[in-house]
């Protein structure tokens, strides 16, 4: 099963380079990386033209924001199955796109496990393991780490692009409207996907945590019709904590 990696990047060049050689050192022999830079002004574009490999296709030019430029990656995927990862971000070991696309041949979604970690080799802050979906489960707080979730390209081709109404919760509301709206079948393995580096716009302290919550609460009152304040704001908050605590 071809995989395609999206990977959104704008002045990474501190951190691309582990990003790629992540990628590269997947022993799942039939995958692409589809890099999509937003006209950065280092030298990201460099150091990933200085991979030279027929695995990594690299595209630069402005766009709107990181949910645009998935969204620029998403049209050129040719795999069975596609996921992101960050461009400071890297996969756990070798056999995690092997592992996925094992995974997908029995579901239409598959999730695994994420570390959070402040540097890449350090002990995680936080670990998300994700749990399988069951109809209504959005309602009741549930969500799933995109870095650590990849599907088939049946899910694409119907649910489409990303939202670009969001900063930060656009991945929240592609997945619930796969599984929720959609009813694309989910599975969860327990292994590692991704080491996430906090800091981003949803991991980037408690603000950007609020900031990240509130952008949810509005998504579910588009698609699942929920009230001003619902029940759903406060769990998640409170499995966000838990994944602190049991790391």
């Amino acid at each position: 099963m071809k995989t395609s990696v999206v990977m959104a990047a704008y002045n990474s060049e501190a951190t691309i380079g582990t990003a790629i050689e992540s990628f590269l050192a997947q022993d799942h022999p039939d995958k692409e990386l589809i890099v999509i830079d937003g006209a950065s002004t280092d030298r990201t574009c460099e150091i990933v033209r200085g991979f030279d490999s027929p695995l990594i296709q690299l595209h630069s030019g402005p766009d709107k924001g990181i949910y645009d430029a998935m969204n620029k990656g998403l049209r050129r995927v040719s795999g069975e199955a596609f996921g992101c990862l960050n461009s400071d971000d890297r996969y756990h070991d070798a056999g995690v796109l092997g592992k996925l696309a094992r995974a997908l041949q029995g579901a239409d979604l598959v999730s695994g496990r994420l570390h959070f970690v402040r540097e890449h080799g350090s002990a995680p802050v936080r670990v998300w393991q994700a749990d399988r979906h069951r109809p209504g489960a959005y309602a009741r707080g549930f969500t799933l780490p995109h870095p650590a979730t990849y599907a088939r390209r049946a899910v694409l081709e119907r649910v489409g692009d990303f939202s670009t109404d969001f900063r930060s919760a656009g991945d929240y509301d592609w997945l619930m409207r796969a599984l929720e709206v959609e009813g694309f079948s989910h599975s969860v393995i327990e292994d590692v996907i991704v080491d996430m580096r906090i800091g981003g716009e949803s991991t980037g302290g408690a603000k950007a945590i609020l900031k990240n919550s509130r952008e949810m609460l509005e998504i579910r009152r588009r698609r699942l019709g929920s009230g001003v304040v619902d029940a759903a704001l406060f769990l998640n908050l409170f499995i966000k904590f838990k994944q602190v605590l049991l790391r």
